[in-house]
């Protein structure tokens, strides 16, 4: 089983979903990418990550070019569609899905509320592709 995360720059949502998906089940593929990567992945998506036990400070932001030649089971986007426009994958995909999060990284205020919102974006990210990986993902491994 093959699955993308796509976002805009590949430095939070996406790298967030890519760490829950692998730690659900270490059998299965998940990459994720941008159409306009950031040049680093985001230090307070790492912090926030690793209050969960999964870490993902080795991960780098991506290109969606570089894997638009491959054949994908899922592709599934993580922008807000009501801030900014998701990625359109246009390579081989049997599921294309939609979920959508704020993007933590644009919070603006305290330190504590932007703390906060990464805290409450990486715990909505954990339960909507864990609710996938149930439903969706583990029935057809």
């Amino acid at each position: 089983m093959k699955i993308l995360v796509l976002c805009t720059g590949n430095s939070c949502r996406s790298q967030m979903a890519q760490g829950f998906l692998q730690s659900f089940d270490k059998n299965i593929i998940v990459c994720s990418a941008g159409t306009n990567p950031a040049s680093k992945i985001n230090e307070k998506a790492v912090t926030v990550m690793n209050e969960v036990g999964i870490d993902i400070s080795s991960h780098k932001p991506e290109s969606v070019e570089k894997y638009i030649s491959e054949v994908w089971d899922y592709v599934i986007t993580v922008c807000d569609d009501a801030n900014e426009t998701c990625p359109i994958f246009v390579g081989k995909v049997t599921h294309r899905v939609h979920i959508g999060f704020d993007d933590p990284s644009k919070a603006i205020g305290s330190d504590d509320f932007i703390w906060s919102e990464f805290r409450r974006v990486r715990d909505a990210i954990n339960i909507k592709f864990h609710e996938l990986y149930i439903r969706q993902i583990k029935p057809k491994l």
